[in-house]
């Protein structure tokens, strides 16, 4: 979704250069200074409106060259910006190294944009540690590696754990099933002074969201892909589970509150002012609800995705420039192993988030297994300043919980969607077989240009 690109960790940087001449970002040759030196354009910069994270970034980049004396670092401010990307890919003012998202790589991949890194990751040990089925994001049909992860995220419960208390229902155990958490919105909302028991989303593509999650969760597709055709998969019984639901709890429980056609900013809103008892969000809302609507972290619990059969996730992580040279590649994987593919990192990068009173201990990111994940589990729990046990349910059930990505031309289907969401939460009447047929076709459309 793309309000959770605007995160402020610093995420993924994964740059490419694609250029031929030492004038443009220079991915074509081996292009260095006197002395042999590598240099190597990299994007993720934090811009300097950022100042703690944009000087965290420099000084990390100061500390990598004077580890790397042969390799200088020219770094860039940007993410991936699908808007200026083919430009910069044509122009070749692409990075050598930059920052990708996990819905970007399987196309960059499929057109060949991007270079396969395989052959190098045996010199880089920590790469095995990855968690297979999140390197797969950044691999292709036969086993190619273009790029490495740097962090993961995965949609879960967000509950108040007072208002469980209060409703009496045990905040150690978050409801399971969607049956569970009808019946536990039902009594959160009894506790009457304007408590919600369950919020959603209705507008500006995040209706569409967390329908996908929803559906993910009863095991359920938004988007098939049969013989090279992408198709919607939404208009069955899942997807109707999904809309019934919500229909039942704004209409029959009146357990979601009257206030409906609710974006991204309105529940978390909700959530800080202490009235809403739960809704589907990732780890990182719960310092946004702290930081900006003035919750605190004591309050809060994150329970697994109810139904459990699977969940939304995304997450950020680096490619390489489809032209990048041997020596680029090798310098880049030094930098990625050095910070962002790094379990070493954890303890200095946890020390710094602690002192400038950045949450350490969120259950996410989780890329790494073996030894990398202990690594991770002993710098957190040394640096820690959010409460662990409040993340017990939602971590304990991730390993067994399969996460899938968006489906193609996501912001597109959301949209569509939306209207469904909108409609069961505001219109009494709304009959979930039409809106369901009618959003099939109009997906139907959109999945026709995906090739």
């Amino acid at each position: 979704m793309g309000t959770h690109r605007t995160r402020t960790t610093l995420g993924l940087l994964l740059t490419v250069g694609l250029a031929f001449g030492t004038a443009a970002c220079g991915a074509g040759d081996d292009e260095t200074k006197e002395g042999g030196k590598v240099t190597l354009v990299i994007n993720g910069l934090p811009p300097a409106t950022e100042a703690a994270t944009h000087q965290r970034f420099l000084d990390n980049v100061a500390e990598f060259e004077r580890l790397n004396p042969d390799i200088d670092l020219d770094p860039r401010e940007g993410k991936m910006d699908p808007q200026t990307f083919a430009a910069k890919l044509a122009g070749g003012q692409l990075e050598d190294v930059f920052y990708v998202y996990f819905t970007d790589p399987a196309s960059l991949i499929a057109k060949r944009q991007v270079a396969d890194i395989s052959d190098h990751l045996a010199d880089f040990p920590i790469t095995s540690q990855v968690k297979p089925e999140v390197l797969r994001v950044f691999q292709d049909d036969r086993g190619g590696t273009y790029g490495l992860p740097y962090k993961n995220y995965s949609m879960g419960l967000l509950y108040n754990r007072e208002l469980f208390t209060k409703a009496g229902l045990d905040p150690e155990n978050p409801p399971r099933t969607w049956a569970e958490v009808r019946e536990a919105a039902k009594k959160i909302t009894a506790l009457g002074d304007g408590h919600v028991g369950y919020g959603d989303y209705s507008k500006s593509n995040t209706g569409g969201w967390h329908f996908t999650t929803e559906i993910y969760s009863l095991g359920g597709e938004v988007a098939v892909n049969e013989g090279g055709t992408w198709k919607a998969a939404f208009n069955g019984p899942q997807g109707r589970q999904v809309l019934q639901q919500l229909k039942d709890m704004r209409w029959t429980d009146d357990s979601m509150g009257e206030r409906q056609l609710l974006e991204w900013a309105d529940l978390l809103q909700m959530m800080g002012s202490g009235k809403l008892g739960m809704y589907v969000a990732t780890a990182d809302n719960i310092p946004t609800i702290v930081n900006q609507y003035k919750g605190k972290y004591e309050t809060y619990g994150l329970g697994p995705i109810p139904g459990g059969a699977g969940t939304l996730g995304g997450g950020e992580g680096y490619m390489f420039n489809a032209k990048a040279s041997p020596a680029k590649i090798r310098a880049g994987l030094k930098w990625l192993t050095f910070w962002f593919t790094s379990a070493e990192r954890f303890e200095a990068e946890n020390k710094w988030a602690a002192e400038n009173e950045n949450p350490v201990g969120l259950p996410e990111p989780a890329i790494f297994t073996g030894a990398a994940a202990q690594l991770q589990e002993t710098a957190d729990a040394k640096y820690a300043n959010v409460p662990q046990q409040n993340y017990a349910p939602f971590k304990a059930a991730m390993p067994g919980i399969p996460v899938k990505l968006e489906p193609p031309n996501a912001q597109q289907i959301y949209a569509v969607l939306d209207v469904a969401m909108q409609k069961v939460l505001t219109d009494r009447d709304a009959n979930v077989d039409a809106l369901l047929a009618d959003a099939e076709t109009q997906v139907n459309q959109i999945l026709a240009s995906v090739k």
